[in-house]
């Protein structure tokens, strides 16, 4: 009987374990924001249009537009300038980088989705993104 017990107590904490490290919101966005002030100010981009950006847990779901032949050789990231701005909420700086190598010139449109739970504030629960390719800010509630 105490073997018996013993299985199904282990059995009930292996099924109710999760493999979430965020609290709850499990991640699969495709890459991580990158903090970098330097790659920030340095990284060279293609020309690339913004047309949405959106989040869902933590994950920043970015759509994107730029000329090419498929895209599928497309290199973006998401890069925070490690400045924080003072207000309520606080602000950070992003920007998108994007390498494109295709030489294509149908102009084409993708979605990437970005980790941004490194972007999170100590002493706060939201926070701003400013993103410098788009005209649009977006509050990231954690």
């Amino acid at each position: 009987m105490k073997k018996i017990l013993i299985l199904t107590i282990i059995g009930t904490a292996l099924i109710s374990c999760t493999n979430d490290d965020d609290n709850g919101n499990s991640n699969n966005c495709d890459s991580k924001a990158i903090v970098s002030a330097d790659q920030y100010k340095n990284a060279p981009s293609d020309l690339l249009s913004i047309s949405s950006l959106e989040i869902s847990g933590n994950c920043l779901k970015i759509n994107i537009g730029a000329s090419g032949c498929d895209g599928n050789s497309w290199e973006v990231k998401l890069i925070d300038s490690e400045q924080i701005m003072e207000s309520n909420p606080p602000q950070r700086n992003l920007r998108v980088i994007l390498k494109n190598d295709e030489a294509c010139t149908a102009y084409l449109g993708k979605s990437f989705t970005f980790d941004i739970s490194e972007l999170q504030i100590q002493d706060d629960s939201r926070v701003y993104l400013n993103i410098t390719n788009s005209d649009d800010q977006i509050l990231y509630e954690y």
